[in-house]
C-alpha cells in the first residue's frame, strides 16, 4: 500500500512543480514586460507635461500634453521600427497627423496647432473682430461728432453775421427814413 501511495504521490507532486516553475517564469515575463513598458513622466516647456513608454518590441511613445492651451490637447510621437509619426489632438478631440522637422516635444502649443492647421476658438475671433468694428463706429461717431460741431459753429457765426448786417441796414435804414419824415414834415409845416 505504501508503495501505492509514493507511486501516486511522486507524479503529483512533480506536477506541483511544474505548474509552480512555469507561474514564475510568466511572473518573471510579465515583470520584465511592465518594466520595459512603464512611462517616464516630465514637465514639459509651455506648461504641458511629457510621458514616455517603450514597450516590449522596443516601440516608443511619447505624449505631450497641454494644461491651458485654447487650440491643441496634447501631441503624440510614436516611434515603430524607425519610422517617427507625429499625431496632434485638438480641445476638441480632432486628431491630425503633422508632417514637421520641429521639435514637437519643445515646440510650443500655437506652433504645433498652426503645423496642424487647428484654427482658434471661432467665439474668440468674432469677439475680437466685434470688438475691432465697435471701435472703428465710435472713431466714425468722433469725427461726424467734431464735423458736426464745427459745422454748427460756422453756421451760428454766419447767422451772427447775417444778424448784425441785417440789424445795421435796419438801422441804417431807420436813419434815413427819420430824415426824410422829419424833412418832409419841416416842408408841410412852414
Amino acid at each position: 500500500m505504501t508503495n501505492k501511495i509514493c507511486l501516486f504521490t511522486i507524479p503529483l507532486i512533480a506536477a506541483l512543480g511544474i505548474g509552480c516553475a512555469t507561474n514564475q517564469v510568466q511572473d518573471a515575463n510579465t515583470n520584465t514586460n511592465q518594466t520595459q513598458a512603464q512611462a517616464t513622466t516630465s514637465p514639459g516647456p509651455d506648461n504641458s507635461e511629457i510621458s514616455t513608454t517603450v514597450d516590449a518590441q522596443g516601440n516608443r511613445t511619447e505624449t505631450r500634453t497641454f494644461r491651458d492651451n485654447s487650440r491643441i490637447s496634447k501631441v503624440t510621437v510614436t516611434t515603430r521600427n524607425g519610422v517617427r509619426t507625429v499625431t496632434a489632438t485638438s480641445r476638441s478631440g480632432a486628431e491630425k497627423v503633422v508632417d514637421t522637422t520641429e521639435d514637437v516635444l519643445h515646440a510650443t502649443g500655437d506652433k504645433i496647432a498652426d503645423a496642424a492647421g487647428f484654427v482658434g476658438d471661432k467665439g474668440e475671433d468674432i469677439a475680437g473682430e466685434s470688438k475691432d468694428a465697435a471701435k472703428e463706429v465710435g472713431d466714425k461717431a468722433e469725427d461726424v461728432k467734431d464735423k458736426t460741431v464745427s459745422t454748427t459753429k460756422k453756421v451760428g457765426e454766419k447767422t451772427v453775421d447775417a444778424s448784425k448786417t441785417v440789424g445795421e441796414k435796419t438801422v441804417e435804414g431807420t436813419k434815413k427814413g427819420a430824415k426824410k419824415v422829419g424833412s418832409a414834415v419841416k416842408k408841410v409845416i412852414p
